[in-house]
């Protein structure tokens, strides 16, 4: 049985991105594969040097929490971005490759995208217990909804909101106290699950909200974060 209170499950937050769905697995190798494949259409790049060059640019740029929360509102042209800064750095001058690089990685990121195992029976039983249900997902409307409409998530939940409808996103905490308004609970009798302890869990902390982190990665937490979870799982069917 959980060892967490049971008095906590009137109602549950879950996050999207790498706790129901995931598309991050891979996401190393499909970068490598695309920038092999376009450092060949420009002389005298190495694969290597470009593979390189952008996982240090995305480290840097998303590292950032302004930058971050805004750029994730267009995805397309935060990559775009990303790769110029890259092109730059390396004085390639070459806008058909640098956003053929981008664009690809985009769209096959998208098609990688999957259900975490176990996610949808852990949807299912919580449903089934009566507990109200809210999915909310940082990012874009056009990027999350054909999401949960491709795994037909909205059956299981009582409210979705999505932050480029709603005009905040996680961390904000007008993200989690209308969420709850609108489901009627009380913090203190409320979980936020997720894996994105900067937003999920830090925003649920200041809230109130009882905070499960998914640490699907498996690394533990990192030192002098700010976000300190209630309870760490690795996926969310160790929920039930």
């Amino acid at each position: 049985m959980p060892d967490y209170p049971y008095r906590y499950r009137e109602a549950i937050l879950f996050d999207l991105d790498d706790t129901i769905i995931t598309g991050a697995v891979g996401t190393y190798e499909l970068w490598k594969t695309l920038c092999y494949q376009h450092a060949e259409l420009i002389e005298g790049l190495s694969g290597d040097v470009l593979f390189s060059e952008v996982n240090k640019a995305r480290d840097w740029y998303w590292d950032d929490p302004e930058r971050h929360r805004i750029k994730r509102l267009n995805l397309i042209q935060a990559r775009r971005e990303l790769v110029e800064l890259v092109f730059s750095k390396l004085g390639i001058e070459n806008e058909k490759v640098c956003y053929s690089l981008a664009d690809s990685f985009t769209a096959k990121r998208q098609e990688m995208i999957t259900l975490i195992p176990g996610a949808v029976d852990t949807l299912v039983h919580f449903k089934n217990t009566g507990a109200a249900m809210a999915l909310i997902t940082n990012g874009a409307s056009d990027f999350q909804r054909p999401k949960i409409e491709r795994f037909e998530l909205a059956q299981y939940f009582d409210y979705i909101l999505v932050e480029g409808e709603f005009g905040a996103g996680k961390p904000d905490k007008s993200v989690f106290t209308h969420t709850l308004g609108i489901l009627g609970v009380s913090p203190e009798n409320a979980w936020m699950v997720g894996d994105d302890l900067k937003r999920d869990i830090l925003g649920a902390n200041e809230t109130g909200i009882f905070s499960i982190w998914v640490d699907w990665q498996n690394k533990g937490l990192p030192d002098n974060t700010p976000a300190q979870p209630d309870r760490i799982i690795t996926t969310i069917s160790e929920l039930i």
